[in-house]
């Protein structure tokens, strides 16, 4: 198996390039969608959640209310940093899961596993390639605001609540510009494949 580790600010093109890999092989293990899995109803983690931040984070029918936590944890870095800690291990015990499921299902498989907090949650995972999609702040801030229609001042709430670009870079192996053009994202992400062909063949 062949990990890489795909990480990036809110809105710097993870998934495109994650979109990328994927059609030409690999396999996606996506933390967003395992963290919304990690908190669905019943699960402990959702226990711990309405424990610590009260039932108005929950829908009517029980299950998390994702926007009433945001306005919380986004604005308050200790609450965010007591969500991470109730979040973060039960994220880790499924990628983990899904992870070993891939290997067994084919020991020579590409994975992709995209990961936007990758440095916040110190995953100790051995990535093969730790590949970081950069974008500046303002493409970012415009692709919240105009493409996802999120306000000014909560898109800035939530690029502020991540790691710096510094804390990124710091830990990358390969870095894909996405500031310019669909195409050259693409293009950078072939290469990366091509890459990674390379390296499996030695």
């Amino acid at each position: 198996m062949y990990l890489i580790g795909l990480t990036g600010g809110i809105a710097s093109g993870k998934s495109t390039i994650a979109r990328r890999l994927t059609e030409h092989g690999a396999i996606l293990v996506d933390a967003d969608q395992l963290s919304r899995e990690a908190v669905e109803s019943g699960t402990p983690a959702l226990a711990a959640i309405v424990e610590r931040f009260g039932r108005h984070v929950l829908n009517p029918d029980g299950s998390l209310n994702r926007a009433a936590l945001g306005d919380i944890v986004f604005s308050d870095p200790d609450a965010l940093a007591t969500l991470n800690e109730i979040v973060h291990p039960a994220v880790r015990s499924l990628s983990s899961q899904r992870i070993a499921e891939a290997e067994r299902a084919d020991p020579a498989a590409v994975v992709v596993y995209d990961i936007p907090l990758l440095v916040e949650s110190r995953n100790e995972y051995p990535f093969d390639l730790i590949v970081v999609a950069q974008a500046t702040p303002a493409t970012r801030m415009a692709r919240l605001t105009e493409t996802r229609g999120m306000p000014a001042d909560e898109s800035r709430r939530r690029i502020d609540a991540q790691a710096s670009d510094d804390e990124r870079l710091a830990v990358a192996d390969v870095i894909i510009d996405t500031d310019g053009s669909l195409e050259n994202t693409i293009a950078q992400a072939d290469r990366l494949w091509e890459r990674i062909q390379t390296e499996k063949a030695r």
